[in-house]
């Protein structure tokens, strides 16, 4: 009984750990946002350079620099968003995506672009006189939003010429589709050849956005990705202080700026040559502003000819079909923790079952009653370890008052018991040890899928990753923990005794601020639990499987 103490021991430490951990990120989390912050301090960002390998020259000194203030914002208006472009350089300000809800209020759409975090998607080209993120742009005439039947929209901002070069900005944009291609249109009227790059770039500040879970914090950041060196996540305060490390140069790979739900990312196609970049731009801290992106060649362009380049911009939710769509690997950005081998066919179960249901909590409902068929010999010799080890509980007793001062002798008798009537006394551990690896993987995929986001179950429960408003699949949950521990052996250490009677308590408090699907997949766990065991323990105790001791006494 004393392994099983210690292990009894060591979850409920664990237990208390997490709680008092993730409690202390909820009574202190992150500072608020500057929304005051001017956008004109992030856009005062020094233009990237180019490295040693990529051989262009940087024009930060002599690029034509307008304040933000002169700007123009251009609505642009799809199935799936609403987007802001400002004739400074281009840049995608702001952008509200249709299908979603914010976070703080459900009567507004989410936005993901916005200058409260000094967040933007800017685009320039490096070489002598081409335009950057801080030049001013043209828009050419056109229409500005996406008409029905329409397939794709265009939106074409034109620099002013400079010695004979001129560089047009091009979005396009798709009907159905979070990706809008990015490209550069340069037409050479010097007489001279010349060799520009391009750049594609997110600036951010560290503030994660509102809507994170308060019991976890999810990852806020730039991520990399290339094939040699896999998915890399960089922290913001790696690349404030300098320390950050991620792929430099690759063929390949893209660059996301990633948050909870939803990601936006360049996603260049084919193997072009990029270096990858990140650097602080201005502030300290959590007032600190980044940038994070990537430089690619053009070809060269004689005089009198015409090049572009492009690099597709991914930005809405993190729905995993179509981030496969989009790029090898791009579907990393969805962080199922260390348990990715587990959660990523969980998901893929729930979206199955949901196909066929059409409602997210009753596939996670099915999704239980599938594991627990998986797992059900195993937890049917468990339970029948525990029925046996609920019959021992008075000889157990009899054996320490027997040799309550002999320690040693006691734990040699009970060992001999348990040879005798084949019980294992941990066997009523594994249930509970199988179902912590599904459990907290279940948990990182209501915590990481926007597919589930807003979804709803029954009546009071609209949102299957939020907690439960009422509370109510916690106190069920609760009263059913109560019942699995009357169904349990009572441990003859009376300290014992009363931690396992406090278990249920401790737990459906912490579940008290779970998302209400994870309850539910608990809640529908223990429900087919206890008919399991109730029914073994029933068969055990009616005589099918008396103890070999009592049978060897009565002969």
């Amino acid at each position: 009984m004393d392994t099983r103490r210690l292990m009894l021991m060591m979850v409920f430490g664990l237990s208390l750990f997490i709680l008092w951990e993730e409690w202390q990120k909820y009574q202190n989390p992150p500072p608020a946002p500057q929304v005051q912050a001017q956008v004109a301090a992030a856009a005062d960002g020094a233009v990237p350079q180019v490295g040693s390998s990529l051989k262009a020259a940087s024009q930060q000194s002599s690029e034509v620099s307008q304040a933000p203030a002169t700007a123009e914002k251009i609505r642009i208006v799809t199935d799936l968003y609403q987007a802001d472009i400002s004739t400074q350089g281009g840049d995608l300000v702001w952008m509200e995506l249709s299908r979603y809800q914010a976070h703080e209020n459900p009567e507004n759409k989410f936005v993901l672009f916005q200058p409260e975090h000094q967040y933007a998607a800017q685009s320039g080209l490096l070489g002598d006189g081409l335009p950057t993120h801080r030049s001013m742009l043209k828009p050419v005439p056109g229409a500005r939003e996406l008409a029905e039947g329409q397939d794709s929209l265009q939106l074409r901002l034109e620099a002013a010429p400079v010695n004979g070069v001129k560089a047009t900005k091009v979005y396009t944009f798709h009907r159905d589709s979070y990706v809008i291609d990015v490209s550069w249109e340069v037409e050479n009227g010097s007489d001279k050849a010349i060799a520009p790059h391009a750049y594609f770039q997110f600036q951010r500040d560290e503030v994660a956005p509102s809507g994170d879970p308060k019991m976890v914090s999810t990852f806020t950041g730039p991520a990399v990705y290339t094939d040699a060196e896999k998915y890399q996540k960089v922290k913001f305060g790696d690349i404030v202080d300098g320390s950050a490390k991620f792929a430099k140069s690759a063929n390949d790979g893209w660059l996301a700026m990633v948050q909870h739900y939803f990601v936006a990312a360049w996603a260049p196609q084919g193997d072009t040559p990029r270096e990858f970049t990140m650097r602080k731009l201005s502030g300290e801290g959590k007032d600190a502003v980044v940038a994070s992106g990537l430089i690619m060649p053009m070809a060269q362009l004689e005089p009198g000819s015409k090049g572009s380049i492009q690099a597709p911009l991914f930005a809405g939710p993190q729905e995993q079909a179509r981030l496969k769509e989009v790029a090898t690997g791009l579907d990393l950005v969805v962080d199922y923790g260390w348990l990715h081998l587990i959660a990523a066919p969980i998901f893929w179960a729930l979206e199955f079952i949901h196909s066929l249901l059409g409602n997210w909590g009753w596939s996670i409902v099915v999704l239980t009653v599938i594991i627990k068929a998986v797992f059900f010999p195993l937890s049917a010799a468990s339970y029948k370890s525990m029925a046996k080890m609920r019959q021992m509980t008075p000889r157990l007793a009899h054996l320490k008052e027997t040799y309550a001062n002999d320690k040693q002798r006691l734990n040699q008798e009970m060992m001999k018991l348990y040879q005798t009537e084949k019980i294992n006394p941990l066997g009523g551990c594994l249930p509970i040890l199988i179902q912590i690896p599904v459990f907290i993987a279940l948990y990182w995929v209501l915590l990481g899928a926007v597919e589930m986001r807003g979804a709803p179950w029954i009546l009071w429960i609209k949102d299957l990753t939020l907690a439960d408003p009422y509370y109510v699949l916690p106190v069920i949950m609760m009263a059913s923990m109560f019942i699995q521990t009357r169904l349990n052996p009572t441990p003859p250490d009376p300290i014992q005794a009363k931690v396992m009677m406090m278990m249920p308590l401790i737990f459906g408090v912490m579940f008290f601020f779970f998302p209400a699907g994870l309850v539910l997949y608990w809640v529908v766990n223990n429900v087919l639990s206890i008919a399991q065991q109730w029914q073994i323990t029933r068969m055990i105790e009616s005589g099918g499987d008396k103890p070999k001791a009592a049978n060897d006494a009565k002969a």
